[in-house]
């Protein structure tokens, strides 16, 4: 296996993993707020899906041979900059609090299954060429499938140990 294949593999399996936990989960419980962040579960997946628009919109790019054209998201904002994440995340929460959790789950699928689908487009040697993107600032393109991989891990994991779930700590 490459290390495409292998990267994609891994998200795979990941996006497994959060189907099976959700699929046992009532509404109530995924719209429950969560102590200590009193984010739902439906907020994290907002934010997740969220976040994975502006991985989709590089991966787009990187097979169109573009500059991203990410999401609109609020003018004020600049969400690559360390500083500012806790303000998009807010401005995150906010965008998506009202959507019912039927359209935030459906939007996070869709958009996972076509991240993963532009993953596998995009030729491994590009994908690990630190040089190929000059927007990605010297790291490659892998570094975008491995970023989203860490993100839904840290959130998924979160999780677990707010459920109480064995082998969660």
């Amino acid at each position: 296996m490459n290390m495409k294949e292998h990267i994609l593999a891994a998200l795979g399996e990941q996006f497994d993993h959060w189907e099976e936990l959700l699929a046992n989960m009532g509404d109530e419980q995924i719209t429950a707020p969560l102590l200590p962040s009193n984010w739902s579960i439906k907020d994290g997946m907002a934010h997740l899906g969220a976040w994975q628009q502006r991985s989709i919109a590089r991966l787009e790019a990187a097979l169109a041979d573009r500059e991203p054209e990410f999401p609109k998201w609020s003018p004020e904002l600049d969400p690559d900059s360390e500083g500012s994440t806790d303000q998009t995340n807010a401005w995150i929460y906010e965008a998506y609090r009202e959507e019912p959790w039927s359209k935030i789950q459906q939007s996070w699928r869709e958009g996972f299954q076509r991240f993963l689908e532009l993953g596998g487009q995009v030729s491994e040697k590009d994908l690990l060429d630190s040089g190929r993107y000059p927007w990605l600032g010297g790291r490659p393109l892998a570094f975008i499938l491995l970023a989203s991989y860490d993100h839904h891990q840290e959130h998924f994991e979160k999780l677990l140990v707010w459920l109480g779930e064995p082998g969660s700590r």
